[in-house]
């Protein structure tokens, strides 16, 4: 594979980031939101602005002799502020999941260790009582002592002698972000990133996407997430873009629209959901046939044809959205094709909060569907201990490697042996370098006689079902059997939309469910799969199910739900 890159751009950490903001870019808009869903009006913030505010709040910080600030809020500019002004004043980030319930807040806080909080003032009840010795709250809140306002120090920091701050030398290879995984099976560990780790990973990324400052992104993953604070928001400033705030997952397609939005970053599910509304508009339209066959007349067309082509689509989603990045987890190829097809710029990507997170991602150049792309430059990775189809656990060599986990040396030494890290995943490499994902190494199953099943691929085609909304896969013994032959059955919870369910299945009683359900499973997914992959039982519900804010659903919590 003739790998072709783009000359990319180097920084070696956040303080030159802040200085491209007052410079090349000082009179561009670095974002664009709204104060609440229901206004008209759009806050614009220039990138002259934005560096002015990190600048100010830093000051301020260093003046409250703040260490550690741990920092929880949804998306919004305030956040992205924050995060800059405590690393370029050479403090420590612990950007928090603004989804966590009260009490593993607390937890958190206390596990990090944090001096200071800055904090949105849905968040608190939590914080009053916390053990952080300064308090700043992005909102005015009541006459309280103990909060401080986050504007009154950013005007005071305008106020501050700058000396103190512009003295400061980064030391990019040491602590800078602590960040806490999602925790699908097991307590959350505290992952230690340097700047130097997200430069390089900026660098890379650099190298594989064409961004420029015509572009304007959607931001809507959660921003403590390193996927989405690398990709889109530091990343994407680097290159000079436009980010405008979603305010909220169910005013994404209006705000896609009203934002004229250029791209966005994403994880699967989102793509797949959407990917699902396209076709059920045209089906609705009753264009399936004709927009089936377009697509086949201009699949090998360039991207602009398409466009044209698919313009109805298109405008569906502000009439601009052309690169989308995905990652996070497999993606059905059935949707890549689609978006391919209507003239999306689809890229995926592969990465790890441990490495900074991106190692492996596709580019326009170069494309293989159902892959997660090549390495990024820079980046090794390697197929640890193949078995007979080349499957093995994916190990990576990287300057964006994490420091380690946080008072936690054990898990470290686990994860990385001779500057190898083990993620954890199984997959393959093809003899192109495209690197494919087959499962989480710790969800496989595997049978008594030695065969492997990976979840993922059960899970995906059922969610082809048209009422299937999502599944998982999992597998429980059984102990029906006498104990030498004791094995395990694969089951399956199946998530389904009750309308969409009676739109396949009119006039059926709710008693039903189960029975036609089940049928289908058996006739539509077992007959594709030898019989060992067969599933088994099903278990059906209408309630979604426990998932990470990335979307990665907890496959224990899940199953203790269900004993």
């Amino acid at each position: 594979m003739n790998n072709k890159l783009y000359d990319g751009q180097r920084l070696n950490d956040f303080r030159e980031l802040v200085n491209l903001y007052k410079t090349k870019y000082k009179d561009l808009t670095a974002f664009e939101y709204k104060a609440s869903p229901e206004d008209s009006k759009y806050i614009s913030v220039k990138y002259s602005k934005f560096a002015e505010d990190i600048e100010n709040l830093a000051c301020s910080l260093l003046e409250q002799k703040c260490k550690k600030v741990a920092l929880i809020s949804n998306n919004r500019y305030e956040w992205c502020v924050s995060y800059l002004a405590i690393t370029t004043a050479g403090l420590i980030v612990v950007p928090l999941d603004k989804s966590l319930p009260d009490n593993e807040l607390k937890s958190l806080l206390v596990r990090s260790d944090a001096d200071t909080v800055i904090f949105s003032k849905k968040y608190l009840d939590s914080i009053l009582f916390s053990n952080c010795n300064t308090k700043i709250c992005m909102d005015k809140v009541d006459d309280n002592d103990n909060i401080l306002y986050y504007y009154s120090l950013i005007g005071n920091g305008a106020n501050l002698d700058h000396s103190e701050y512009n003295k400061i030398s980064i030391d990019n290879k040491s602590l800078s972000i602590i960040l806490f995984t999602s925790g699908t099976t097991s307590k959350s560990k505290a992952v230690m990133l340097s700047q130097y780790a997200i430069c390089m990973d900026m660098y890379a990324l650099s190298q594989m996407i064409d961004i420029t400052t015509d572009d304007k992104f959607l931001s809507f993953l959660p921003l403590h997430h390193t996927f989405e604070s690398t990709c889109t928001f530091l990343f994407g400033t680097s290159c000079g873009i436009k980010v405008a705030f979603c305010d909220g997952l169910k005013y994404i397609q209006k705000n896609l629209v009203e934002y004229k939005v250029t791209g966005f970053v994403c994880v699967p599910l989102m793509l797949e959901v959407m990917y699902r509304k396209i076709l059920k508009t045209i089906n609705v339209q009753n264009k399936t046939l004709l927009v089936n066959i377009m697509r086949f007349l201009f699949r090998s067309s360039n991207i602009n044809t398409k466009r044209k082509v698919f313009k109805s689509i298109i405008d569906g989603f502000g009439g601009k959205l052309k690169t989308i990045i995905s990652g996070g987890a497999p993606i059905d190829k059935a949707t890549i094709k689609g978006y391919n097809d209507f003239g999306f710029d689809v890229h995926q990507g592969y990465g790890l909060t441990e490495t900074a997170p991106v190692i492996a991602g596709e580019n326009i150049f170069n494309k293989r569907i159902g892959s997660v792309g090549f390495p990024l430059p820079g980046i090794e990775i390697k197929v640890d201990n193949p078995d007979l189809n080349g499957i093995g656990e994916l190990i990576v060599k990287t300057p964006t490697i994490m420091l380690g986990y946080a008072d936690n040396e054990i898990e470290t030494d686990k994860v990385i042996k001779d500057d190898y890290f083990y993620t954890g995943d199984l997959g393959y490499i093809d003899k192109d370098g495209f690197v494919f994902i087959t499962g989480r190494k710790k969800d496989m199953i595997v049978l008594k006689n030695g065969k492997k099943i990976f979840p993922e691929e059960l899970e995906t085609l059922i969610n082809k079902l048209p009422y299937v909304t999502e599944s998982m896969v999992f597998g429980s013994l059984d102990n029906t059997k006498s104990d030498r032959n004791v094995d395990i059955n694969l089951c399956a919870k199946i998530i389904y939309d009750k309308d969409e369910l009676i739109k396949v299945f009119p006039k059926i009683n709710e008693n039903e469910y189960h029975n036609i359900i089940w049928n289908d499973i058996k006739n539509k997914i077992n007959k594709q799969m030898p019989a060992y992959k067969y599933i088994r039982s099903i278990i059906i519900s209408t309630d979604p199910l426990i998932k990470t804010t990335t979307q990665k659903i907890k496959r224990n919590e899940e199953i203790k739900k269900m004993k």
